[in-house]
């Protein structure tokens, strides 16, 4: 049996190391992963939200601080550059099917992006948010870079932010699947670009686990998302926040 006490000297030893953090992380997502595999795909099983789970909990349960993690697990953050890079490639692929889709995706794209800052301030405010949370809520469908920085420009919290990004982009790829299926949209292509627009890089994690054709419209709906976002929601955001406040 192992003396659990015996093992206090031995975590503190591990815990000082940089590479604990990057271990964990890894650790984490491949469980997650391995629970989603058993649970034959369900979107339901999330492996992002697993991984998240089960680091929370190893952080809270041996009192690590998240500075501490991250100071491992920043490698990980770091490949999200070449990673986010690397989905020109499958956008290529399918650049005669993006040519052709032009109009219909470039007004998706508008509505979309309106409707999620609009939506996300509009209900806040309902429920009586204060301006400095709506201004936290409105850039929650970009990816966290650049929904951090709309939310530091305009006077959000961006930690908080960050967590909403997450959140919304882990909500959307579980539930997609029950949205698609009732409207009878069959198209990997609309599939794709939907999640993408909505739900950011989870969104687009699972669109890959679909199919390549529905993962490369939702990594160009993340990428045109981010950037529309970056130039509308900081006069749209204190517009409805000034209208409805």
């Amino acid at each position: 049996m192992f003396d659990l006490p015996a093992l206090g000297p031995f975590w503190v030893y591990l815990s000082a190391s940089p590479l604990l953090g990057l271990t964990m992380t890894l650790c984490a997502y491949l469980a997650a992963q391995w629970v989603f595999k058993r649970s034959k795909g369900s979107p339901l099983a999330n492996p992002v939200a697993i991984a998240i789970a089960l680091l929370a909990a190893v952080l809270w349960l041996s009192g690590m601080s998240y500075q501490r993690y991250f100071a491992g697990a920043q490698f990980v953050h770091f490949l999200l550059g070449p990673a986010t890079v690397a989905l020109a490639v499958p956008l290529v692929r399918q650049l005669p099917r993006l040519r052709q889709a032009f109009l219909p995706l470039a007004a998706a794209l508008v509505a979309g992006c309106v409707t999620a800052i609009v939506s996300a301030v509009g209900v806040a405010l309902l429920l009586g948010a204060t301006p400095e949370l709506a201004y936290t809520l409105g850039p929650k469908s970009a990816t966290s870079p650049i929904a951090m920085a709309i939310s530091e420009r305009l006077g959000g919290i961006p930690a908080l932010t960050a967590t909403m990004v997450v959140g919304t982009g882990v909500f959307g790829a579980v539930v997609a699947k029950y949205v698609f299926q009732p409207l009878r949209i069959r198209s990997h292509a609309a599939r794709g670009f939907a999640l993408g627009l909505a739900s950011h890089g989870v969104g687009t994690a699972r669109a890959f686990q679909l199919s390549a054709e529905m993962g490369a419209f939702a990594g160009l709906a993340m990428g045109l998302n981010g950037a529309l976002t970056a130039l509308v929601a900081p006069w749209l955001v204190p517009l409805v926040v000034g209208w409805m406040g």
